[in-house]
Order: structure tokens, then sequence, then C-alpha cells
């Protein structure tokens, strides 16, 4: 069997069977979530997390700048960090090169990363360079987090909340912007898509704040897309989602306009979002929302529940309407 007829998640669940024999007592969560947890002391858990970027994959040179490419490198491991409640604390790098990469290129590249790192106190330690056939950067991060404040993708229950941190698909338009495979027609909305695409935030004070409620019973983060990640989000917490209502980001609307296409499904399959998806019991959510607004200048956006039946649904056109998995999946392009 090769690559080409395997799901990225299927070879993740066979990777995790080889290596979970080597787990101790003190490695409590593993492969199959946002990060891995290990348990350091008695009052904190360290939450460890590897993203790697690589050139002509994840990004090219014609769409985004060598800081760009550094901020989007730390972005995706603090993304990681922030859905497991975790504070950042600090990283390392393997960077590869080839012999004909200039080097100011490199330091802008890690300008990039550190103005993003800094943000969100997380230190840079160390790392590791290599020959490359193209660029490449694989950030190691680790975080704290207190157990009782931990969060994964397996604690969703049916009747949950299902909600996330902010409007969707502007980084997909972003993209279709840079590539020139699109105008918005409005200055203002391409700089906000483009931003979006190569400085994204990640919601790491959101994580840890959302995290620290006993009624947010799992979060992970929305890099691969709403419709891959939700139902991620579902099957490690052994449950489905109804969705009625997907936050379109305004740039995202021009773009699925533009181009013809459908703009929930535009907004659906857009990955490297960077929000986070949270599940909270239903009771508490209203008072959450409203403390989080009140906090945070924008809303925590409801967009359907969880229940005991499987598979990921929507409400459209007065009935159910199942959602595939259209978000990134490096396995099928």
């Amino acid at each position: 069997m090769t690559l080409a007829r395997i799901s990225e998640d299927e070879l993740v669940s066979k990777l995790r069977a080889i290596v979970d024999a080597t787990r101790t007592t003190r490695v409590r969560l593993g492969i199959g979530d946002d990060a891995a947890m290990w348990q350091p002391s008695r009052s904190h858990r360290s939450a460890i997390t590897t993203d790697a970027l690589v050139e002509g994959v994840h990004f090219t040179r014609e769409t985004m700048a060598p800081a760009e490419i550094g901020w989007r490198t730390a972005v995706a491991s603090l993304s990681d960090l922030a859905a497991m409640g975790a504070r950042p604390v600090l990283a390392t790098i393997a960077l590869g090169v080839s012999p004909q990469s200039g080097v100011e290129e490199l330091l802008e590249i890690y300008r990039g990363i550190a103005q993003c790192a800094a943000a969100a106190c997380l230190a840079i330690v160390g790392g590791d360079v290599t020959r490359s056939p193209v660029l490449s950067l694989t950030m190691t991060a680790v975080g704290e987090v207190r157990p009782a404040h931990a969060k994964t993708r397996s604690g969703g229950r049916s009747g949950n909340v299902v909600a996330v941190t902010g409007d969707l698909g502007a980084a997909r338009a972003g993209l279709d912007v840079a590539r020139g495979a699109v105008s918005l027609g409005d200055a203002e909305l391409e700089r906000g898509a483009l931003l979006a695409f190569r400085r994204p935030s990640a919601r790491v004070r959101e994580g840890r704040w959302l995290a620290a409620s006993a009624s947010v019973r799992a979060m992970m983060d929305c890099s691969d897309g709403l419709s891959t990640d939700i139902a991620r989000l579902c099957e490690a917490s052994g449950v489905g989602a109804h969705l009625d209502a997907v936050p379109i980001a305004p740039s995202a609307l021009a773009a699925a306009r533009a181009l013809n296409e459908d703009a929930l499904a535009y907004a659906l399959c857009g990955g490297e979002e960077y929000e986070l998806i949270v599940a909270i019991e239903r009771r508490a959510f209203s008072h959450l929302a409203s403390r989080f607004a009140a906090r945070f200048g924008r809303r925590l956006h409801g967009i359907g529940a969880l229940r005991a039946q499987r598979g990921v649904v929507l409400s459209r056109d007065g009935g159910e309407v199942p959602v595939p998995r259209t978000g990134w999946d490096h396995f099928k392009g």
C-alpha cells in the first residue's frame, strides 16, 4: 500500500499502534490529539507538540515573505498548545536548507519566528540545521497546564454546544488572493484576508481562559478546516455533531462570490484558520460566551451541538446534509 491509498488519519493510527508500547506512566496523553502530555510534577503537565512546514507543501516563496514563513511556523505550534489550554514555555527548531539558501532570507525567517514567539512568551532554546532539497522548518514546542485545566479532543459529550473562536474562511481567501486566483474588489477586505493567511493569530490567551472553565469539555484547533477537524473531535469523543450556523468571514464571502462557489462550502474546507473548536456544556454556554465577548472583544460563535448519532451533518434547506471532510489532508493534497 502506498501513501496515495491511505489518509493522514489512517497513517497516524497505524503509527500510534506501534509507538504506544513505549509509553511510561508519566505520559498522560500520546499520539492522536493536538499535543501530547507529560506529567513532570504533581502541579503541572507538559504539553508537547511538533509541526513541520515544508516548501511547496505548506508555503511558497511566491505567496509569503520570509518573515511570514517564520511567523506561520511559530503559530502552528502555538495553536496546538492553545488547544490544550497550555501556557507556552519553550521550543526548538530543526531547519532544513540547501547550500544555495540565502543567509539574509534565513535570518528574516527567524525574525518572524522570534516576533511571533515573543508575543506568546515562547522561548526558542535550540534546534538543528541540516541540508535539505527544499526549505523546511520543524518546531517542537512545550507548554505547561494544570491537570484540572488540560483539555483534549476526547471530552465532548452529546448535548454539548459546539463553538468556534472566530469567523472562518479568511485564510483561504488570503491564499487565493496571494495566488492571484481572485480579486475581492475591496482593498480593505484583501488586506484582512492576506493578514489572516500570512500572519494568523494563535488563540493562546483564549485557549487558556476557556480551559480554566470546568464547563468546557473538549477543545482542538481548526488548522485543517472545520469540516475535517470537527469530525476528528467527534471521533475522539465518540459522538456526532449537528451544525446549524457557521460564521463566514466577509473576505471568504467575497472570494466565494467572485469564484462562483458556495460560501459555506468555501469556509468549511478552508485550512490554517487557527481558531479553536470548543465543546461546552449547554447550561453554561450563554454565560461563558458573554464573558468571552467581554474579555476578548469578539463573539464565541455557537455553531451547533454534539449528539449521540455518529457523523457530522449540517442544517440546510430545511433538512440535514452530511458534511464531508473537505479540509486539508497531507496525502490527499
